[in-house]
């Protein structure tokens, strides 16, 4: 296993303290756990009211940033400290968009892979599922799935009294919250086996001169290893694959980060994109941040030094009813792949998000989505016990 780093869990956001609650709800904490402010019954008329009051003035506050940043911070990205090559704001032309359209997207040009996993979690076992696909508009160019198995490490006791004990132990490990243990690496492992197959997939299974992925191609899970060597040395050479023979790539991001980023996109019109920053940065951060071994960081070090600045950060909007998205894209061809990303964005504009990564993923659920696993799941946990008496284990609500 590679060096140790900090758990991160998807779920959970940086908590600071009391002051940090007052300062992002505008209420003391103290006043939210008091009873007395606490509404009794449903009156749907003032939970309404509450949230047009809210939500108007969250809106007339961002429609006043917008303009500042519109005015102001747009036109000098171009000329911003450490700017990288190609730095600024541009606007897609109709005629690049009918070019795109017709040209590289519905000629087959562009492949998007996207994909999901789903998990059964039980006392005896845990099962993952992993299902990706690659799409082109030309049709599907291949489904792909693994199944991952989680059971604790055998005890090796001497007697079965100390045995069950040692097993009591270790599952209650498991669940303590915020306790980076087995369960922590597991989430883990799992996040970056998704990242890097849909990688791979990327690199190897795809024919077109574009390909399309969601996410960060540098994404923390495959630089870091996710604590294991094995994923580390196989996600560097992978990615080196990427930069070096596929740099036509194209990566969306489908969660709300960079949210600092977002807000300068909300100031962008439709058929507009930015050119950020490089990835240097932030490949030091993962560098600084995660506990590797002396080997290991080496050879993440070197991966970072030789690639993290070859590849951008941007943002596009491709209209005016729906979010900016973060992207990312090789600096040698990044206006391109926002032209891409816009153009395949469009076909939906309501949603403002490629096509193709959208499908890619609907194509997921279909072959390898929750009811279809759990279905064969609980078949094979009735022939092996008909009361279910582990399957049915309760959810808690969120």
């Amino acid at each position: 296993m590679a060096g140790r780093g900090r758990w991160d869990d998807d779920d959970d956001e940086d908590l600071n303290g009391d002051e940090d609650f007052r300062g992002s709800f505008r209420e003391g904490l103290e006043r939210t756990l008091d009873l007395k402010t606490w509404a009794e019954g449903l009156d749907l008329q003032a939970i309404m009211q509450r949230y047009r009051d809210e939500i108007g003035g969250a809106m007339l506050k961002e429609d006043k940033l917008r303009t500042i940043i519109r005015q102001e911070l747009l036109p000098r990205l171009q000329t911003r400290p450490n700017a990288p090559e190609g730095a600024g704001l541009y606007r897609m032309s109709p005629e690049q968009l009918a070019d795109i359209h017709s040209g590289l997207l519905f000629a087959g040009q562009v492949e998007a892979v996207n994909g999901i996993s789903v998990t059964h979690e039980t006392l005896p076992l845990d099962i993952t599922q992993l299902g990706i696909a690659a799409i082109g508009y030309g049709g599907t160019a291949g489904t792909f799935s693994q199944r991952l198995f989680r059971r604790e490490v055998t005890v090796d006791a001497p007697d079965p009294y100390q045995e069950a004990l040692a097993y009591i132990e270790q599952r209650q490990n498991r669940s303590h919250p915020g306790q980076r243990g087995p369960d922590s690496l597991s989430r883990l492992a799992r996040r970056g086996i998704r990242a890097y197959a849909e990688r791979a997939i990327l690199v190897e299974k795809l024919k077109a001169p574009w390909r399309m992925g969601q996410g960060n191609p540098l994404a923390h899970e495959l630089v870091t290893g996710s604590g294991y060597a094995g994923l580390l040395d196989a996600s560097l050479g992978m990615l080196k694959r990427l930069m070096n023979d596929h740099p036509r790539f194209i990566f969306v991001s489908a969660k709300m980060e960079d949210r600092g980023f977002l807000t300068m996109g909300h100031a962008l019109e439709a058929g507009e994109f930015v050119i950020l920053e490089s990835m240097k940065q932030a490949g030091k951060l993962i560098l600084d941040g995660w506990q590797y071994d002396v080997e290991e960081l080496k050879k993440a070090r070197a991966f970072v030094d030789m690639y993290s600045h070859k590849v951008v950060k941007g943002l596009f909007r491709a209209s005016n009813n729906a979010p900016p998205q973060v992207f990312y894209a090789h600096i040698d061809h990044a206006h391109m792949a926002a032209c891409v990303a816009i153009a395949d964005s469009v076909l939906r504009p309501e949603r403002g998000f490629p096509m193709l990564l959208d499908v890619a993923e609907a194509t997921c659920r279909s072959a390898f989505g929750e009811d279809g696993f759990k279905g064969l799941v609980q078949d094979a946990y009735a022939q092996a016990d008909a009361r279910l008496q582990y399957f049915n284990g309760r959810k808690p609500s969120r």
